[in-house]
């Protein structure tokens, strides 16, 4: 917890433990994270069958630097999150979040973490994904890309920070006018949302003519151009929110899981090895699933690891779900 939470990396545990008199390596702290992993293995694998079996998740990646076997530097890893969250459309089902970990961003990766499930994926431009798009996906069905409007938004408003181009603050101007609408559709059960949407699909209409008709007036090159062309790009897969209250206008979902990654990388500034990397991976994804219904990660590990010494039967692992050992309700998204 103090690593994958409070993001104290394992040599300064053993510093803090030194000056109290207990002397613990960092390799004995690095094994005892590995036999924990290894033995919540069932609970991770369990917890990402539950997010995998939703009709609708959200996707991430970021860079985490792993150290080279014998090259005395770092590589660049990568560690993906997928998110399940009905709470803001009135779901009852319980949120989760599916870290894992790979050595490299190849398309591959999301490929086999997503190769059971069928359903809508929101994301952000990454071409890795388009191949899992393709409506011939069959086995076990296709997947429906949702982009992502706070993706397009960030590009344009880099631009308009830079340059304060009128331009870019107009196109700002009209998203939020559709993320005003957004917020009163929040939480509202999901034809209710399809409902308040109404009022959205012409400002998105609107916008699209109006990026259209204004692209053709800057120049090719400009960063804002090619912030326009993005969103045009996506016109389809970002208007498909509209119809199904399911969905979500962006990303955050995902991107907000992949901040305490961002934390511990100042911090920790990189995994010991691959292995290590998937050790992360699969702590995370217990502490942030127990912090989304509502428990307190370490006292849900400490439990949870209990019942494991005292052994607890592998076909009740269902027990140990994050969402069946709280007696708190799941905290609303933030």
């Amino acid at each position: 917890m103090s690593k994958f939470c409070d993001h104290i990396p394992l040599y300064r545990q053993s510093e803090i433990y030194a000056r109290d008199g207990l002397e613990l390596d960092r390799s004995t702290l690095c094994d005892w994270v590995g036999q924990a992993a290894w033995l919540l293995d069932p609970v991770v694998a369990a917890i990402r069958r539950h997010v995998f079996a939703a009709a609708k998740i959200h996707g991430d990646d970021t860079v985490v630097p792993v150290l080279a076997p014998g090259l005395g530097r770092t590589k660049t890893g990568r560690l993906w999150v997928y998110v399940r969250d009905d709470r803001p459309f009135a779901g009852t089902a319980a949120p989760a979040a599916a870290y894992f970990y790979s050595p490299d961003r190849g398309g591959e990766h999301p490929a086999a973490h997503l190769a059971h499930f069928t359903g809508y994926l929101q994301a952000d431009g990454y071409a890795g994904f388009a191949a899992l798009y393709d409506p011939a996906r069959t086995k076990p069905g296709p997947i429906i890309e949702v982009a992502c409007w706070a993706h397009c938004r960030r590009k344009i408003f880099d631009v308009w920070d830079a340059t304060k181009s009128p331009v870019a603050r107009e196109a700002l101007d009209r998203i939020g006018a559709i993320y005003d609408i957004e917020a009163r559709a929040r939480f509202a059960p999901a034809a209710a949302r399809v409902a308040h949407r109404t009022e959205t699909a012409p400002l998105l209409e609107a916008f699209f003519t109006w990026a259209e008709a204004t692209l053709t007036k800057l120049s090719a090159k400009s960063a804002l151009a090619e912030a326009f062309r993005y969103t045009l790009k996506r016109r389809v897969a970002l208007s498909r929110f509209l119809d199904d209250g399911r969905l979500e206008v962006d990303n955050n979902a995902a991107e907000n899981a992949m901040r305490c990654i961002a934390l511990g990388r100042r911090n920790y500034l990189f995994a010991g090895s691959d292995a290590g990397g998937d050790r992360a991976a699969a702590i995370y994804t217990l502490v942030r699933t127990a912090t989304m219904n509502g428990e307190n990660p370490e006292a849900y590990l400490k439990d949870v690891l209990t019942k494991i010494a005292d052994r607890h039967p592998i076909n009740r692992i269902g027990e140990l779900m994050p969402w069946k050992t709280t007696n708190t309700p799941p905290a609303q998204p933030p």
